[in-house]
C-alpha cells in the first residue's frame, strides 16, 4: 500500500502540480477578475476566428490537429473527429511558432466486481488507478501547411499491474500467457507517439498524412478514454476490442482527404495488439487495413463509419483473424448556465473471425450541471465461449453468450487549484447475463466502485 500511495502521489503531482504552467486559460468555475480584459479577449477571439476564416497567419492560434480550418474542439483521439461542440478540459500553452495542449486524467479508486455473488467467478475487489497524459505540439508551415506532433503515456502497468484491473466480463490480450477474463489489461506507457501533416488545398479542402509507432488506424469511434460521453466513467467498455481496440497499434501510416462536412482515411497498420510487455515498442508488421468515412453534419454531430481487416490481432489466438465493421454518432450540446453541458454517444462494433461472429452496442451519457455530474452507460455485447475461459466448466453447450450491463454514476468536483479539478464519485453496475451462466457467475452480477479523480478544468473557449 505504501508503494502504491508514492505512485499515486508522484503522478498525481505531474498531472496538478506542473501541468499547470502550460495553461493561459482560467479553469472554468472561476469568475472573472477583470470584466475589461474579459470583453477584450472576447473581441480579440471575434478577430482570431475571422482571421482563420480568412486564412490568414494562425501561427499563435491552435486549430484542429490535421486541419487549419476546422476548430480544435473537433480533436478526437487518432486522426477521429468529435463534435465541434465538444467541451474541452485540458491545459494550453502557445510559444513563439509553436502551441502546445496537455490533457489527462487520474483516477484513485476502489472498485469491487460481482460483490453480491460470494465465491462465483469474476468476483474481485481492488484498489486500482487508470490513468493517461496525452500532449500535444503544433505549428502552421508556410500558409497553409500544419505540423502535429502527439504523444501519450500512461503508468497503467505502474500502477495495476500487468494483469490490469477487476472489470466483471471483460476480455482481450493476456498475462503470463494467460488470457485476461474479468479484468481489463494496462495500457503501454508509451500509447501514442505520432506525427501528422495537413496540406490545405482551400477552406473546404485538406489532405493529411499521420504516421505512429505507436498511433491509431481510421478504425472506429473516438476512443472511450477520450469520448466526452464518458468523462467521468473511470471503466473501459466491454465491447472495446469489438469498437475501438486499435487506438494503440504499433505501426500505423493513415491517408485522409476532407471535402467538406466528410472526411475519409485509409491505414495501413499491425494487426498484433500490445504485447504483456508495456514498456517496449512491439515490432511494426503493416499487415492489415481499415477505411473509414466521417461526417460532422453541424457542430453537434459527429458520425463515422469504418471497416477493418486485422491480421492475428490476439496473441492468444495466433493465426485468427478478424474483419471488424463499427458505426457511432456522437453528440455534444452547451446548456444554459455555467459549465452546464450534455455529451451522448451510440457505438456499434462487429467483429467476423473465422467461422464465429459476436455484435457490440453502447449507448453512453454525461451530464454535466457545473460540479455535478451524472453520467449512465448501457452496453450488450455478445461473448463467445472462449473470451469468457469457460470450455472447462460443465453443463455449459453453448458457443456465444448475451452479456448486457446497464450503469449509472455520479460524481462532483469537490476541490479546484490552477486549471486543476478534483472530483469526487461513485458507480454502480447491473448486469443481464444467460442463464447457462448462473451456475458460474451467479445470477444479476453487480459491481461498484468509488473514486477520486484529477484532471484538467474546462477550458474557456
Amino acid at each position: 500500500m505504501m508503494k502504491t500511495s508514492i505512485k499515486v502521489l508522484a503522478f498525481a503531482g505531474m498531472l496538478a502540480t506542473a501541468l499547470p504552467a502550460f495553461s493561459q486559460h482560467e479553469h472554468h468555475a472561476e469568475p472573472a477578475k477583470d470584466t475589461t480584459k474579459q470583453e477584450r479577449s472576447h473581441e480579440n477571439t471575434g478577430h482570431e476566428m475571422h482571421n482563420m476564416k480568412e486564412g490568414h497567419d494562425m501561427s499563435k492560434h491552435m486549430t484542429h490537429n490535421f486541419s487549419l480550418s476546422l476548430p480544435m474542439t473537433r480533436n478526437g483521439s487518432g486522426t477521429g473527429w468529435q463534435p465541434d461542440a465538444t467541451p474541452m478540459y485540458a491545459y494550453m500553452k502557445h510559444g513563439g511558432k509553436w502551441n502546445y495542449m496537455l490533457h489527462g486524467s487520474l483516477f484513485l479508486r476502489y472498485t469491487g466486481q460481482n460483490f453480491n455473488n460470494k465465491g462465483k467467478k469474476g468476483q474481485d475487489s481492488k484498489v486500482s488507478l487508470p490513468n493517461w497524459v496525452m500532449g500535444m505540439a503544433q505549428r502552421q508551415v508556410g500558409k497553409n501547411g500544419l505540423l502535429t506532433f502527439r504523444a501519450m503515456v500512461s503508468l497503467d502497468r505502474l500502477t495495476d499491474g500487468g494483469a490490469g484491473y477487476p472489470l466483471l466480463f471483460q476480455s482481450g490480450e493476456t498475462w503470463k500467457g494467460e488470457a485476461l477474463i474479468d479484468r481489463q489489461h494496462p495500457h503501454d506507457l508509451i500509447s501514442e507517439l505520432a506525427v501528422g501533416y495537413t496540406q490545405r488545398v482551400n477552406d473546404k479542402i485538406d489532405v493529411t498524412l499521420y504516421a505512429g509507432y505507436p498511433g491509431e488506424p481510421a478504425l472506429g469511434p473516438t476512443a472511450f478514454m477520450h469520448r466526452m460521453s464518458a468523462f467521468n466513467n473511470p471503466d473501459a467498455v466491454l465491447g472495446h476490442h469489438w469498437q475501438d481496440a486499435t487506438h494503440i497499434t504499433f505501426g500505423v501510416v493513415t491517408a485522409g482527404v476532407r471535402y467538406g462536412k466528410f472526411k475519409l482515411e485509409g491505414s495501413s497498420f499491425t494487426g498484433r495488439e500490445p504485447d504483456e510487455n508495456r514498456f517496449n515498442f512491439d515490432k511494426p508488421r503493416f499487415d492489415s487495413y481499415s477505411y473509414r468515412l466521417l461526417f460532422n453534419p453541424s457542430k453537434n454531430w459527429a458520425i463515422q463509419a469504418s471497416r477493418g481487416f486485422i491480421k492475428s490481432p490476439e496473441a492468444g489466438h495466433a493465426g485468427q483473424n478478424v474483419n471488424r465493421t463499427t458505426a457511432s454518432v456522437q453528440h455534444s450540446g452547451k446548456l444554459s448556465g455555467e459549465n452546464r453541458w450534455v455529451a451522448s454517444s451510440i457505438v456499434w462494433g462487429y467483429n467476423d473471425s473465422q467461422g464465429h461472429s459476436e455484435h457490440s452496442f453502447l449507448a453512453e451519457s454525461n451530464l454535466q450541471l457545473n460540479k455535478w455530474a451524472i453520467y449512465g452507460r448501457y452496453e450488450f455485447v455478445q461473448k463467445s465461449d472462449h473470451e469468457l475461459g469457460i470450455l472447462w466448466y460443465d453443463k455449459v453447450e453453448k458457443e456465444k453468450f448475451p452479456i448486457s450491463l446497464s450503469s449509472v454514476g455520479v460524481s462532483r468536483e469537490v476541490a479546484s487549484f490552477g486549471n486543476t479539478i478534483v472530483q469526487a464519485g461513485a458507480q454502480i453496475g447491473f448486469y443481464s447475463i444467460d442463464k447457462l451462466l448462473h451456475g458460474i457467475y451467479g445470477k444479476s452480477p453487480v459491481s461498484g466502485q468509488v473514486y477520486l479523480r484529477v484532471t484538467p478544468g474546462r477550458m474557456r473557449m
